[in-house]
């Protein structure tokens, strides 16, 4: 009947801009879980998949476990072997217990809140439909005189409830909304601190890893010296017999 413009529609724009503050905080929220879900199973991808490359390269040097390669080929592995550990016990576990899972904490009081709102606005509704049907006996009143006065009790009844909840609401989410930065400031310092931990192991186990290249080995890869030698390698293989089989 609102669709049509048979019943008033109330409009209230405090609610409105708070409602809007704090749809975008759950939705800010929800995809913070998500992101952060995200990256966690993204290390854990990278996690493994750079354990197979290592096993990889690992064998390769299983016929020569004396040179330089070798010795770096093993030492990476090792490295890695390491880092899954750090990625188990320093960044799984804690990221789920003090991002995931008080961020999953959060969003899940925000189906109480959508309840509440979703229960002013069926409020809002039946005060509206009382008003109009008071409005209307008011404008053409009706044979039996009992109509009215009943007509206004309901209407009184359905405004001090709908307005209840409104104001409740109108005083309320703004401090849910803010609320959200010190209930979240804990879980980005750590999980600021968790991925330092991170990057720290890994260069610490990395930085092993490197002694075992010429000091050089950077510069070359700037000026293309590496990129010939591979070019090198590449035109002896197809010097071989079976590349023209």
């Amino acid at each position: 009947m609102q669709k049509t413009g048979q019943v008033e529609r109330t409009v209230d724009h405090d609610f409105q801009d708070q409602e809007a503050k704090y749809r975008t905080m759950e939705k800010e929220c929800t995809s913070l879980q998500k992101d952060a879900k995200t990256y966690l199973d993204a290390i854990r991808t990278m996690s493994s998949s750079q354990g197979r490359i290592a096993e990889t390269i690992s064998l390769f040097y299983t016929a020569d476990k004396s040179s330089e390669g070798a010795m770096a080929g093993h030492a990476y592995k090792a490295s890695v072997d390491e880092l899954d550990n750090v990625v188990n016990r320093d960044l799984d576990g804690p990221l789920r217990a003090t991002v995931l899972e008080p961020v999953g904490k959060l969003n899940s009081y925000f189906s109480n809140v959508n309840a509440a709102i979703e229960k002013r606005n069926h409020k809002l509704i039946d005060y509206d439909s009382t008003r109009s049907k008071v409005r209307k006996l008011v404008e053409k009143p009706a044979d039996d005189t009992t109509k009215l006065p009943k007509a206004q009790q309901e209407h009184d009844d359905a405004r001090e409830i709908y307005e209840l909840l409104n104001n409740q609401l109108i005083e309320e989410l703004p401090q849910l909304v803010e609320l959200r930065i010190p209930y979240l400031e804990p879980s980005f310092e750590a999980m600021v601190r968790c991925q330092l931990r991170f990057a720290e192991e890994g260069y610490e186990k990395l930085s092993g890893v490197q002694r075992y290249f010429n000091d050089n080995i950077r510069d070359d890869y700037a000026n293309g010296q590496l990129d010939a030698q591979v070019e090198n390698v590449l035109g002896e293989m197809k010097e071989l017999a079976i590349y023209g089989a």
